[in-house]
Protein backbone atom coordinates (compact mmCIF):
# COMPACT_ATOMS: atom_id res chain seq x y z
CA UNK A 1 0.00 0.00 0.00
CA UNK A 2 1.26 3.35 -1.11
CA UNK A 3 1.61 5.87 1.56
CA UNK A 4 0.34 9.44 0.96
CA UNK A 5 1.88 12.67 2.56
CA UNK A 6 -0.34 13.91 5.53
CA UNK A 7 -0.99 17.32 7.24
CA UNK A 8 3.52 17.78 7.82
CA UNK A 9 5.43 17.15 4.37
CA UNK A 10 7.80 15.18 6.59
CA UNK A 11 5.04 12.58 8.34
CA UNK A 12 3.85 10.38 5.23
CA UNK A 13 0.93 8.65 6.63
CA UNK A 14 -2.04 5.73 5.11
CA UNK A 15 -5.18 8.56 4.46
CA UNK A 16 -8.78 7.59 3.76
CA UNK A 17 -10.14 8.24 0.66
CA UNK A 18 -11.31 11.89 -0.23
CA UNK A 19 -14.55 12.86 0.58
CA UNK A 20 -16.78 13.95 -2.79
CA UNK A 21 -16.57 17.49 -3.97
CA UNK A 22 -16.99 19.06 -7.07
CA UNK A 23 -13.78 18.78 -8.95
CA UNK A 24 -13.21 15.21 -8.49
CA UNK A 25 -14.71 12.07 -7.29
CA UNK A 26 -13.71 10.06 -4.33
CA UNK A 27 -12.61 7.02 -6.46
CA UNK A 28 -10.87 9.75 -9.17
CA UNK A 29 -7.25 8.94 -7.93
CA UNK A 30 -4.12 11.17 -8.54
CA UNK A 31 -0.85 10.28 -8.38
CA UNK A 32 1.89 12.98 -7.54
CA UNK A 33 5.70 12.13 -8.27
CA UNK A 34 7.69 15.28 -6.86
CA UNK A 35 10.94 15.57 -5.03
CA UNK A 36 9.66 18.72 -3.69
CA UNK A 37 7.86 17.90 -0.86
CA UNK A 38 6.52 21.36 0.02
CA UNK A 39 5.18 22.18 -3.57
CA UNK A 40 3.99 18.05 -3.24
CA UNK A 41 2.08 18.74 0.47
CA UNK A 42 0.61 21.94 -1.22
CA UNK A 43 -0.68 20.36 -4.66
CA UNK A 44 -2.00 17.47 -2.52
CA UNK A 45 -3.83 19.81 -0.35
CA UNK A 46 -5.19 21.74 -3.28
CA UNK A 47 -6.14 18.43 -5.43
CA UNK A 48 -8.02 17.03 -2.13
CA UNK A 49 -9.92 20.00 -1.66
CA UNK A 50 -11.18 19.58 -4.85
CA UNK A 51 -12.39 16.19 -3.76
CA UNK A 52 -9.70 13.89 -5.16
CA UNK A 53 -8.11 10.90 -3.58
CA UNK A 54 -4.05 12.08 -3.71
CA UNK A 55 -0.66 9.65 -3.71
CA UNK A 56 2.50 11.48 -3.57
CA UNK A 57 5.85 9.46 -4.31
CA UNK A 58 8.82 11.04 -4.13
CA UNK A 59 11.27 9.62 -6.36
CA UNK A 60 11.46 7.51 -9.56
CA UNK A 61 10.94 4.19 -8.14
CA UNK A 62 8.52 5.05 -5.50
CA UNK A 63 6.62 6.62 -8.77
CA UNK A 64 6.96 3.65 -10.83
CA UNK A 65 5.62 1.26 -8.13
CA UNK A 66 2.87 3.41 -7.18
CA UNK A 67 1.18 3.82 -10.77
CA UNK A 68 1.61 -0.03 -11.40
CA UNK A 69 0.23 -0.60 -7.66
CA UNK A 70 -2.72 2.16 -7.04
CA UNK A 71 -3.86 2.19 -10.99
CA UNK A 72 -3.92 6.52 -10.77
CA UNK A 73 -6.51 8.04 -12.68
CA UNK A 74 -3.80 10.77 -13.61
CA UNK A 75 -0.26 11.78 -13.23
CA UNK A 76 1.53 15.15 -12.12
CA UNK A 77 5.47 13.96 -13.29
CA UNK A 78 8.11 15.95 -12.25
CA UNK A 79 11.16 15.42 -14.94
CA UNK A 80 14.18 15.56 -12.42
CA UNK A 81 13.64 12.99 -9.98
CA UNK A 82 16.11 11.41 -7.89
CA UNK A 83 16.87 7.61 -8.60
CA UNK A 84 14.92 7.94 -12.12
CA UNK A 85 14.00 10.48 -14.06
CA UNK A 86 10.44 11.71 -15.04
CA UNK A 87 11.45 10.73 -18.66
CA UNK A 88 12.15 7.09 -17.40
CA UNK A 89 9.30 6.81 -15.62
CA UNK A 90 7.16 8.22 -18.35
CA UNK A 91 8.56 6.09 -21.29
CA UNK A 92 8.93 2.74 -19.24
CA UNK A 93 4.56 3.57 -17.61
CA UNK A 94 3.92 3.95 -21.79
CA UNK A 95 6.12 0.70 -22.90
CA UNK A 96 4.29 -0.97 -20.20
CA UNK A 97 0.94 0.06 -21.81
CA UNK A 98 -0.55 2.43 -18.98
CA UNK A 99 -2.27 5.05 -20.73
CA UNK A 100 -3.12 7.07 -18.27
CA UNK A 101 -3.01 10.87 -18.65
CA UNK A 102 0.30 12.26 -17.93
CA UNK A 103 0.66 16.38 -16.81
CA UNK A 104 4.62 17.06 -16.92
CA UNK A 105 5.69 19.82 -13.79
CA UNK A 106 8.93 21.22 -14.26
CA UNK A 107 11.41 23.81 -14.45
CA UNK A 108 12.74 23.00 -18.03
CA UNK A 109 11.26 24.83 -20.01
CA UNK A 110 12.88 25.14 -23.84
CA UNK A 111 10.74 23.47 -26.23
CA UNK A 112 13.12 20.77 -26.85
CA UNK A 113 12.45 19.33 -23.35
CA UNK A 114 8.41 19.38 -24.33
CA UNK A 115 8.84 17.82 -27.46
CA UNK A 116 10.83 15.05 -25.99
CA UNK A 117 7.76 14.97 -23.35
CA UNK A 118 4.99 14.65 -25.91
CA UNK A 119 6.96 12.18 -28.03
CA UNK A 120 7.20 9.82 -24.98
CA UNK A 121 3.64 9.82 -24.27
CA UNK A 122 2.83 13.50 -22.08
CA UNK A 123 -0.42 14.57 -22.36
CA UNK A 124 0.16 18.20 -21.22
CA UNK A 125 2.83 20.25 -19.76
CA UNK A 126 3.36 22.87 -16.58
CA UNK A 127 6.65 24.74 -16.31
CA UNK A 128 7.16 26.26 -13.09
CA UNK A 129 6.20 28.42 -11.51
CA UNK A 130 2.94 27.36 -12.60
CA UNK A 131 -0.75 29.12 -11.46
CA UNK A 132 -2.61 26.60 -9.33
CA UNK A 133 -5.68 27.20 -10.61
CA UNK A 134 -4.78 26.91 -14.61
CA UNK A 135 -2.83 23.48 -13.47
CA UNK A 136 -6.41 22.46 -11.91
CA UNK A 137 -8.34 22.98 -14.71
CA UNK A 138 -5.89 21.55 -16.87
CA UNK A 139 -6.24 18.49 -14.39
CA UNK A 140 -9.89 18.33 -14.85
CA UNK A 141 -9.95 18.91 -18.83
CA UNK A 142 -7.40 15.94 -19.07
CA UNK A 143 -9.57 13.90 -16.77
CA UNK A 144 -12.58 14.54 -18.56
CA UNK A 145 -10.85 13.82 -21.61
CA UNK A 146 -10.10 10.17 -20.26
CA UNK A 147 -13.23 9.92 -18.92
CA UNK A 148 -15.06 10.78 -22.42
CA UNK A 149 -12.62 8.24 -23.87
CA UNK A 150 -13.60 5.24 -22.06
CA UNK A 151 -17.07 6.03 -22.29
CA UNK A 152 -17.49 5.87 -25.41
CA UNK A 153 -15.18 2.61 -26.37
CA UNK A 154 -16.94 -0.11 -27.28
CA UNK A 155 -15.69 -3.79 -29.15
CA UNK A 156 -18.82 -3.97 -31.11
CA UNK A 157 -18.64 -0.37 -32.52
CA UNK A 158 -14.69 -0.75 -33.12
CA UNK A 159 -15.07 -3.55 -35.41
CA UNK A 160 -17.90 -2.47 -36.99
CA UNK A 161 -17.14 1.17 -37.97
CA UNK A 162 -15.55 2.00 -40.87
CA UNK A 163 -11.79 3.98 -40.80
CA UNK A 164 -10.91 7.21 -41.83
CA UNK A 165 -8.70 7.28 -44.21
CA UNK A 166 -6.31 10.07 -46.13
CA UNK A 167 -3.47 8.88 -48.30
CA UNK A 168 -2.01 5.65 -47.42
CA UNK A 169 -3.04 6.53 -43.58
CA UNK A 170 -6.24 4.74 -41.89
CA UNK A 171 -7.75 5.77 -38.60
CA UNK A 172 -10.01 3.68 -36.62
CA UNK A 173 -11.50 6.35 -34.27
CA UNK A 174 -13.95 3.64 -32.33
CA UNK A 175 -10.77 1.41 -31.39
CA UNK A 176 -8.47 4.41 -30.90
CA UNK A 177 -5.85 2.88 -34.29
CA UNK A 178 -4.10 4.32 -36.62
CA UNK A 179 -2.14 2.47 -39.65
CA UNK A 180 -0.15 3.53 -42.47
CA UNK A 181 0.61 1.35 -45.41
CA UNK A 182 -0.94 -1.41 -43.51
CA UNK A 183 1.47 -1.10 -40.22
CA UNK A 184 0.47 0.04 -37.30
CA UNK A 185 1.33 3.62 -36.07
CA UNK A 186 1.97 4.54 -32.55
CA UNK A 187 0.07 7.52 -31.42
CA UNK A 188 -0.28 9.56 -28.29
CA UNK A 189 -3.65 10.39 -26.69
CA UNK A 190 -3.72 13.85 -27.84
CA UNK A 191 -1.81 13.01 -31.01
CA UNK A 192 -5.06 11.16 -31.38
CA UNK A 193 -7.34 13.40 -30.82
CA UNK A 194 -5.59 16.22 -32.44
CA UNK A 195 -5.94 14.32 -35.78
CA UNK A 196 -9.49 13.51 -35.40
CA UNK A 197 -10.13 16.82 -34.68
CA UNK A 198 -8.57 17.53 -38.06
CA UNK A 199 -10.02 14.87 -39.96
CA UNK A 200 -13.63 15.86 -38.52
CA UNK A 201 -13.28 19.28 -40.37
CA UNK A 202 -13.60 17.50 -43.45
CA UNK A 203 -10.87 19.91 -45.25
CA UNK A 204 -11.98 23.37 -43.33
CA UNK A 205 -9.06 25.17 -41.14
CA UNK A 206 -9.20 24.70 -37.33
CA UNK A 207 -7.26 27.99 -35.43
CA UNK A 208 -4.76 27.02 -32.56
CA UNK A 209 -6.71 28.02 -30.02
CA UNK A 210 -10.20 26.43 -31.49
CA UNK A 211 -8.12 23.19 -30.88
CA UNK A 212 -6.18 24.25 -27.56
CA UNK A 213 -10.02 24.31 -26.39
CA UNK A 214 -11.55 20.78 -27.86
CA UNK A 215 -8.10 18.37 -27.65
CA UNK A 216 -6.79 20.05 -24.41
CA UNK A 217 -9.99 21.65 -23.09
CA UNK A 218 -7.95 25.28 -22.23
CA UNK A 219 -10.68 27.90 -21.92
CA UNK A 220 -7.77 30.19 -22.31
CA UNK A 221 -5.03 31.22 -25.01
CA UNK A 222 -2.34 29.36 -23.54
CA UNK A 223 0.36 27.57 -24.71
CA UNK A 224 -0.22 27.73 -28.54
CA UNK A 225 3.16 25.69 -29.29
CA UNK A 226 1.38 22.87 -27.74
CA UNK A 227 -0.32 22.84 -31.30
CA UNK A 228 2.42 23.01 -33.23
CA UNK A 229 4.54 20.37 -31.74
CA UNK A 230 1.59 17.71 -32.17
CA UNK A 231 1.09 18.67 -35.51
CA UNK A 232 4.81 18.33 -36.71
CA UNK A 233 4.61 15.17 -34.43
CA UNK A 234 1.90 14.04 -36.45
CA UNK A 235 3.54 14.88 -39.75
CA UNK A 236 6.61 12.91 -38.24
CA UNK A 237 4.83 9.30 -37.97
CA UNK A 238 2.20 9.67 -40.52
CA UNK A 239 3.80 12.10 -44.00
CA UNK A 240 6.07 10.43 -46.09
CA UNK A 241 8.17 13.40 -46.44
CA UNK A 242 7.42 15.44 -43.10
CA UNK A 243 9.51 18.74 -44.24
CA UNK A 244 7.10 18.99 -47.30
CA UNK A 245 3.45 17.20 -45.93
CA UNK A 246 1.05 17.04 -48.23
CA UNK A 247 -1.97 16.23 -46.03
CA UNK A 248 -1.30 17.24 -42.42
CA UNK A 249 -0.88 21.36 -43.85
CA UNK A 250 -0.57 25.13 -42.24
CA UNK A 251 -2.47 27.71 -43.22
CA UNK A 252 -0.95 31.15 -42.82
CA UNK A 253 -2.02 32.89 -40.13
CA UNK A 254 -4.84 30.95 -39.56
CA UNK A 255 -4.24 27.37 -38.39
CA UNK A 256 -4.16 23.82 -39.60
CA UNK A 257 -6.22 21.70 -42.35
CA UNK A 258 -6.00 18.00 -43.24
CA UNK A 259 -6.57 17.16 -47.02
CA UNK A 260 -7.58 13.82 -47.96
CA UNK A 261 -6.31 13.72 -51.17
Amino acid sequence: MMRIMSTSPKDRTAQAPAESAPGGTATTRVLIIEDNQNLAFGLSRSLEAEGFSVTIAEDGPEGLAAARETTPDLILLDLMLPGIDGYTVLRTLRDEGVGVPVLILTARGEEADKVFGFRLGADDYVTKPFGLAELLERVKALLRRSSARRGGSDGQAAAAAPAERFGDVAVHTASRTVTKNGSQIALTPKEFDLLVALLRRNGAVAGRFELLKEVWGHQTEVMTRTVDIHVAELRRKLEDDPSAPKHILTVWKAGYRLDRG
